[in-house]
């Protein structure tokens, strides 16, 4: 999220789990897996004498190309009108880079698996989005990313002016990026998104609320006044609330302490802080506070909120979330935050649209994200679609949904996950949204609390054995704990004595070892 461990938390331990089995299947050299330097050669063996390799693009615009088509891979519904957007950046690209794209849109739960087959196989496309809580450094060191730096002075002229260095420094990966970070927030927060009916009907007040505990006054007295709707979702939310207090390393096995921002890992799952989170979870949960499946449902927080079965909601959090969730949800949200801006490794790289190693022409690749950069008109046709038909302008950069539409009809946006693309600052406001969105955000990133471990990189090759016995233990916990369906005084101490016999004690020693040694070296 930003960052985004900003998106889809629920999904975060079956990603990682993925990522593990990806880089093994990487590094055994079987399965189709592709080198860099293979990748490299089937890039020159695919290219046409016409392509952007083999021309001096000193002067991109002056030079005839060969056609090219590039074919991208975003997390999101499939939704009917996709073709209708794509003839539309297809006729504006044709006269700018003499290129193509083809949308595929993968939805959040398989998002992760299939693009895992596609890089393993070696399949052949252009670009994808990535982001640290998917192994964005994993991927970057076994070479199954191709390297921007160079890329980016030769053909993404405008990305840097537009990119602050915070993601200059800290999206990098030994020293060198993989990947074009997303324009946007790259500090995170965590809040409550309510529904606005709910809270002016109750007269809940947002200046009661000091700590997540505080909730449960709210959730009391929804549960006793409305009988269709669960208080709170609790689908993996209080995710969120671990995610207040500690900076996960890569995973959750060693982890920093937010609010004594030092460098000393820890096990989180022995902390007190830890302990009384889920045991908040417990107390919601046998109250009847929070959904009873919320440890197994596939069904999204945003849809239930969505189909009105959900008063509440927890979500990553930045200026105006809770207007981006009104405009997904067709619900009037309001957003009360219960933790400060924090800026760290995993916010910066919460969102980056990465090279796969299989790419045939990177380098027209890069001339298209330096367009998202640069060109607001191509942005927002990726973002809402085509005007007139998905959106209608209000003003300049205002926009409504067209008559008779609404986010539930609307035959193509890019589903609330705009924030995935290119330049955001350039990105359309919807008339419900505050008009200082983007000066807040920035004001937003400038208050941030700066990671003391901020550009660390864990490389987990070195316990890779240790961090997969452990991920199959905690997959039969985490959930069931943060989502209170499980009994953390008899559960918590189970978790943590399987931890510790399949090696967590050495995987924190080796995270504590590796940021001795980034700190030694001047970061």
């Amino acid at each position: 999220m930003k960052g985004r461990l900003r998106r889809k938390a629920s999904l975060v331990l079956s990603m990682i789990a993925a990522v593990v089995v990806l880089l093994s299947a990487c590094t055994s050299g079987s399965g189709g897996s592709m080198s860099s330097s293979e990748g490299a050669s089937n890039r020159a063996k695919n290219s046409s004498s016409g392509s952007a390799a083999e021309v001096d693009r000193a002067a991109p615009g002056a030079i005839e190309l060969d056609p090219y088509e590039i074919s991208i891979y975003v997390p999101g519904a499939t939704t009917e009108d996709i073709p209708v957007v794509e003839e539309a950046i297809n006729a504006y690209l044709k006269d700018k880079i003499n290129a193509t794209v083809k949308l595929n849109f993968i939805d959040w739960n398989n998002y992760q698996n299939k693009t895992n087959l596609m890089i393993t196989s070696g399949e052949k496309f252009d670009l994808f989005y990535m982001a640290n809580w998917l192994g964005y450094p994993d991927a970057a060191v076994k070479g199954m990313l191709l390297p921007v730096d160079d890329l980016i002075e030769k053909y993404g002229q405008a990305i840097k002016p537009n990119l602050n260095m915070v993601y200059q420094t800290g999206a990098k990966v030994n020293g060198k990026l993989y990947g074009v970070p997303s324009n946007k927030e790259y500090a995170s927060n965590q809040a409550l998104l309510i529904r606005k009916d709910i809270m002016d009907k109750y007269g809940f007040n947002a200046n009661e609320i000091q700590t997540y505990h505080d909730f449960g006054r709210w959730f009391k007295i929804i549960k006793e006044n409305e009988r269709e709707l669960v208080p709170f979702a609790g689908i993996n939310d209080m995710e969120w609330a671990i995610l207040s207090k500690f900076e996960p390393i890569g995973n959750y096995f060693g982890v920093l302490d937010k609010e004594a921002n030092d460098l000393k890992v820890i096990d989180m799952f022995q902390s007190p802080k830890y302990l009384e989170i889920v045991k908040q979870a417990r107390e919601w949960y046998t109250a009847g506070y929070i959904v009873k499946d919320a440890a197994t449902t596939q069904v999204t927080r945003e849809e239930l909120m969505k189909n009105g079965k959900v008063a509440t909601m927890m979500n990553g959090a930045k200026p105006g979330i809770d207007k981006e969730k009104t405009i997904m949800t067709g619900r009037d949200l309001v957003q009360i935050d219960f933790s400060k801006p924090y800026t760290s490794t995993g916010d910066v790289t919460g969102a980056l649209l990465t090279i796969p190693n299989t790419s045939a022409d990177p380098e027209r690749v890069m001339m298209f994200l330096n367009l998202l950069y640069s060109d607001k008109y191509l942005l927002n046709l990726i973002d809402w679609g085509v005007e007139g038909k998905h959106y209608v302008k209000v003003s300049d950069n205002v926009i409504d949904f067209p008559q008779g539409v609404d986010a539930t009809t609307v035959g193509y946006s890019a589903q609330g996950d705009q924030w995935i693309f290119g330049n955001q600052f350039n990105s359309y406001l919807f008339k419900s949204e505050d008009p200082d969105k983007w000066k807040k955000l920035i004001s937003f990133n400038e208050s941030a609390i700066i990671s003391k471990a901020l550009g660390f990189s864990f490389d987990p090759t070195p316990v890779q054995n240790e961090i997969s016995a452990c991920l199959t233990t905690m997959n039969q916990y985490f959930i069931g704990l943060s989502s209170g369906s499980l009994d953390p005084d008899k559960y918590v101490p189970e978790l943590v004595k399987k931890l510790k016999a399949n090696g967590l004690d050495k995987i924190i020693a080796e995270k504590q070892r590796q940021l001795n040694v980034w700190v030694a070296h001047g970061k």
